[in-house]
Order: C-alpha cells, then structure tokens, then sequence
C-alpha cells in the first residue's frame, strides 16, 4: 500500500521560507516515478506548484520559479520543496503527488504566510 506523507508546513511572515518533505512508502523503484507538488488556496483548485520528472525535468509555476526548488532524494523516497521569499498569496495546502502507472497523494500540509 502507498502511503505519502507531508511533512513541514507551517505559519511564517512574508519574506520567510519554509522546507517541505515527503515521504513515500510502500514503492519500490521511486525513482521511476514523477513527482510533484500542489496547491490548493483558499476557494480555488488544486494547482501544480512544481514537478520533477523522472528525467529530472522541472517544472514550476511562473509564480514560484526563481522562489521554489523542488528536489528528490531516490534513495529514500523523498521528494522536497524548497520554499523562499514567501508571499501571502503562497497559502494553501500543499499536497505530494507521485505517478507512474497510478497517481497517488498526501494528505497535505498547511502553509500559512500571514504578517
């Protein structure tokens, strides 16, 4: 059974920054996976913030590129995201996704920016 798990979320003032990790279990060969991160803001969808294919391929959306890194350990089935110079409009939920043949997610963590 998959299982992602989200982990450092939080509440910081604009201008701060934050680190996210997940953690994925239950896949072997994580390295075959595409992996990715979402959003989903008060009252809109879901959105891709960031994606790292599994030919390491990376995508963001124009609002966080410059601002965001995504990174993956294969090793140890983790995937991060590295958050910079956050801005109010950079709260949400931020959920993990990795896909291959299934698309699988977490729960989400919480990411407040709020001076």
């Amino acid at each position: 059974q998959v299982q992602l798990v989200e982990t450092g979320g939080g509440e910081v003032r604009p201008g701060g920054s934050l680190r996210l990790s997940c953690e994925a279990s239950g896949i072997s060969s994580f390295n075959l996976y595409t992996t990715g991160w979402y959003r989903r803001a008060p009252g809109k969808q879901r959105e891709l913030v960031a994606r790292i294919t599994v030919e390491g391929y990376l995508d963001y959306d124009d609002n966080v590129r410059g601002r965001f890194t995504i990174a993956r350990d294969n090793p140890n089935n983790i995937v991060y995201l590295e958050m910079n110079d956050l801005k109010p409009e950079d709260t949400g939920v931020y959920y993990c996704d990795v896909v291959r043949y299934s698309d699988y997610w977490g729960q989400g963590t919480q990411v407040t920016v709020s001076s």
